[in-house]
């Protein structure tokens, strides 16, 4: 009889060409339970996704055959949101921001150890399934419209395409909104625990979605810069409806 205490064992897809680095990340990913999948390429990893289904998939960005790391990335945002952990040799904040933008959720630098690696991962999946405090009242700040029911957002009456991360980000803020919200807070409440010391993600992270929601980005109005201690959904007043009230 099939033991019903037994944990769901998650399933991940290690997308790399390398392989002593898919043998090696396997082994760790199975020393801790994790069912493990491996594609060497873009197009059966895609494919792969849309068959399997995994719960996440670690993705190298430097990929044969055409696709890279980048692309396979966006492909696949194009039908599941299943949580992506982009890996790289690449530590540049440019090429961090070009992952968030393909719709990574996290980045992690090679070399990395295992205990790094298992972290990342746990912290990647409790966030992504854990369940999100309640509020559906849609709030308007501005020129920024939330609707946390349906979890879209607005700017300027368009709508703009955030990635999971980026939406719990925004969310957090929003559900704050006119109050600066610590570095620590911000960090420990969107990526988990192992992140709160993680200042400079925080801030490729903040300067991405300013990208997407500011008119100047260079010149914020929206998401305000409190130095050394956090930012703020700056909402005008008389302009505001929100959730709180």
């Amino acid at each position: 009889m099939r033991d019903r205490k037994a944990p769901h064992k998650e399933k991940i897809l290690v997308v790399d060409d390398e392989p002593r680095v898919v043998r090696l990340v396997s082994e760790v990913l199975k020393t801790v339970g994790y069912q493990v999948l491996a594609a060497a390429s873009g197009e059966p990893a895609i494919e792969m996704v849309a068959l399997e289904q995994p719960d996440l998939v670690l993705l190298d960005i430097m990929l044969p055959h055409g696709l890279d790391g980048y692309e396979v990335c966006r492909r696949i945002r194009e039908f599941s949101d299943v949580p992506m952990i982009m890996l790289t040799a690449k530590a540049q904040e440019s090429d961090m921001l070009r992952g968030f933008d393909a719709g990574a959720d996290d980045y992690l630098t090679k070399p990395f150890s295992a205990k790094e690696l298992i972290a990342r991962v746990k912290a990647v999946l409790q966030r992504t399934q854990r369940p999100e405090e309640m509020v559906t009242t849609p709030l308007t700040c501005g020129e920024i419209e939330i609707d946390f029911a349906r979890r879209t957002v607005k700017v300027r009456g368009e709508q703009v395409s955030l990635t999971r991360t980026e939406y719990a980000l925004l969310r957090q803020l929003a559900i704050n909104a006119n109050r600066v919200v610590l570095h620590q807070d911000l960090l420990t409440t969107v990526w988990g625990l192992e992140y709160r010391d993680d200042i400079d993600y925080l801030r490729a992270y903040i300067r991405y979605l300013r990208r997407k929601l500011e008119a100047d980005p260079s010149n914020p109005r929206c998401i305000l810069t409190s130095p050394g201690i956090g930012y703020m959904l700056a909402c005008p007043e008389g302009e505001m409806a929100t959730a709180l009230d």
